[in-house]
């Protein structure tokens, strides 16, 4: 089995619900997200899938949440944009968005969400 991962990034800006600390009022984050898929079976080149592809579909993903409030986009609604929510909403897009251009028999395994250089969440799915 291998495991590929890339790593991207984005800038943004939230408020932290039911928090109780300073971390309710607005503040923001250079967050560094992590994507790691498993596959076993390899194209003719070797690969078992092209990390352009893969960084490509990240970005998509993360593109709708750079530069923005997050408390404000559909996807928070009703739960707080924390790290782990954060990594939760990514794996969950990106994973629709791998279904549909990756290749077969490749699977997404681990989303994590840097928020510092000393904090990170990972989320490993709903299935682990």
């Amino acid at each position: 089995m291998f495991e590929l991962t890339v790593v991207d990034h984005f800038a943004a800006a939230h408020a932290l619900e039911n928090y109780g600390g300073k971390c309710e009022s607005l503040h923001g984050h250079n967050w560094k997200i992590e994507v790691t898929v498993q596959g076993r079976g390899q194209d003719e080149a070797g690969l078992v899938i092209d990390f352009a592809l893969l960084k490509a579909l990240t970005k998509e993903v993360l593109a709708e949440l750079d530069h923005a409030f997050l408390n404000d986009l559909p996807a928070f609604r009703g739960s707080s944009p924390s790290s782990e929510n954060i990594a939760r909403h990514v794996f969950d897009r990106l994973a629709g968005a791998l279904a549909q251009k990756g290749p077969p028999g490749v699977r997404l395994v681990r989303v994590t969400a840097w928020e510092s250089e000393t904090a990170k969440v990972s989320w490993l799915g709903p299935d682990v």
